[in-house]
């Protein structure tokens, strides 16, 4: 595919580089990238449409603002761009193009190892054009950028962002000198939109260790700016019970261990969210009590009505933050099932709270045990066994999974003669807990049967308020 554009491009008279990631990924045998970036010396959009011309059954996007266009050729996502000069003015978000020369457009990149451009002419096919000795820092595993990074980050402040993805996706380490500036400059990522920094926070966080690039928002205080509620979570101590009287855990570098945990575990983004949240409300509920130790009373359930507020801030689906939400919410209650010895009660009920999300919940708990005490790894990892073969004992017996009432909404009304109503839900609420306390079986007639008991004495406690008899008047 990439020989056969070279001789398009040397049919067209015209130079074609491959740059950027892809180059980078090769030489680190970094799996098997489908988007290429290819930089053209003249018009990259003149060039994309004669690209897609040759290859039948291509499918051509057109960018004109920022002179780029992109050729979908099977899997293959090739991405067409004139070399350029680009940079931000001082209040806008978007960047200003210019024609440039290969160097400029290789200057104008965000690292030295994301620098390289490798020909595509049949003369020199394959050979690599290294203007900022890329090659060698791919090769020391390093960040650099290819001007001063004042000047790289000044003309795109996404690139501290990126810096910090990089390091984690790749494990490199950034050079001194680019921290610095990333620290110097991090006001600036104020101009660049939430979508484009969130997208980059989103790859940190599906790196194979996020904690490295979050440890490096950290470092250089751009944490603060993106995500204040985690960068508030270091020099927050907490007690480990068990290891030593009143020990000290910073809850930043426990929330960091449990997400690393929790990367090892799974690919599941928005589990991964669950652990980088899970803890997020313990500055806020923090109290030192005597002979016990920090605490943080409630800090589940404050952190869980945050995630809402951070999903949509932060311009993240709802609907996972939704389920982030209830494991953040939840994250206590599986250990405390052990505390309570395990009834069958107290299991139904986390089971019914739970969900589906079960699964996901216990693998939250687990990824939560971050103490470096082995016996005591041992003994928690133990008690979790212990809470996950109940469960299976009672979903089996009581099918409390993706648990609803037998007896719905609609036949509730139809029964008591009741309209849509808070007596409604209230009578649903006691068939529940009756189910979840054990009294009765989570079967159709049983549930019917005991409605039929409890009806009168719930609707006597609850009459209808004005407006609900109002509503059965109208409807009459």
């Amino acid at each position: 595919m990439l020989i056969a554009i070279g001789q398009i491009a040397d049919d067209a008279g015209t130079e074609a580089y491959v740059v950027g990631g892809f180059v980078r990924d090769v030489l680190l045998a970094r799996g098997n990238d489908k988007d290429i970036d290819i930089s053209i010396i003249g018009d990259g959009v003149t060039f994309a449409k004669r690209v897609s011309n040759e290859f039948s059954g291509s499918r051509l996007s057109v960018y004109e603002k920022f002179r780029t266009a992109l050729v979908e050729i099977g899997e293959l996502k090739i991405e067409f761009v004139g070399a350029r000069k680009e940079s931000y003015r001082s209040d806008s978000r978007n960047p200003v193009t210019e024609e440039g020369t290969l160097q400029e457009d290789l200057s104008r990149r965000d690292f030295t190892v994301n620098a390289l451009a490798v020909s595509l002419h049949s003369s020199s096919l394959g050979e690599i054009v290294d203007l900022f000795n890329g090659l060698t820092d791919l090769e020391s595993r390093v960040l650099r950028t290819p001007l001063e990074p004042l000047v790289t980050f000044e003309d795109d402040p996404l690139r501290m962002m990126r810096a910090a993805r990089f390091a984690a996706q790749l494990e490199f380490m950034i050079v001194p000198e680019a921290l610095e500036a990333m620290h110097k400059m991090r006001e600036r990522i104020s101009i660049v939109s939430q979508e484009r920094i969130t997208d980059e926070f989103v790859k940190i966080m599906a790196a194979k260790k996020p904690s490295i690039g979050i440890n490096i928002l950290y470092e250089t205080e751009l944490l603060d700016i993106v995500f204040p509620e985690i960068a508030h979570l270091a020099g927050v101590d907490l007690v480990t019970e068990g290891e030593q009287e009143y020990a000290h855990k910073d809850v930043f570098k426990h929330t960091m261990r449990v997400l690393d945990n929790m990367a090892e575990m799974t690919d599941n983004l928005w589990l991964r969210f669950a652990a980088l949240l899970h803890d997020v409300a313990k500055p806020k509920t923090k109290a030192f009590r005597e002979g016990i130790g920090w605490t943080f009373y409630g800090h589940e359930h404050v952190g869980a009505r945050w995630v809402q507020k951070i999903f949509r801030r932060m311009k993240l689906p709802m609907e996972a933050g939704k389920y982030v939400e209830k494991l953040v919410r939840l994250h206590m209650r599986p250990m405390a099932l052990v505390d309570e010895g395990v009834t069958d009660s107290a299991v139904r009920r986390v089971l019914f709270e739970a969900g589906e999300e079960i699964d996901d919940l216990l693998t939250l708990c687990r990824a939560d045990i971050t103490s470096k005490n082995p016996r005591l790894i041992k003994k928690y990892q133990a008690n979790y066994d212990l809470v996950a073969e109940k469960m299976i004992e009672v979903e089996a017996k009581d099918k409390m999974r993706a648990f609803q009432s037998p007896v719905r909404g609609e036949e509730i009304m139809a029964i008591c003669d009741l309209p849509p109503s808070k007596t409604v839900g209230i009578l649903k609420t006691a068939i529940e807990e009756a189910i979840i306390e054990g009294e009765i079986p989570n079967e159709h007639e049983a549930a019917k049967n005991f409605l039929l008991e409890i009806k009168d004495k719930i609707i006597a406690e609850n009459p209808l308020t004005h407006r609900e008899k109002a509503r059965i008047a109208d409807n009459e």
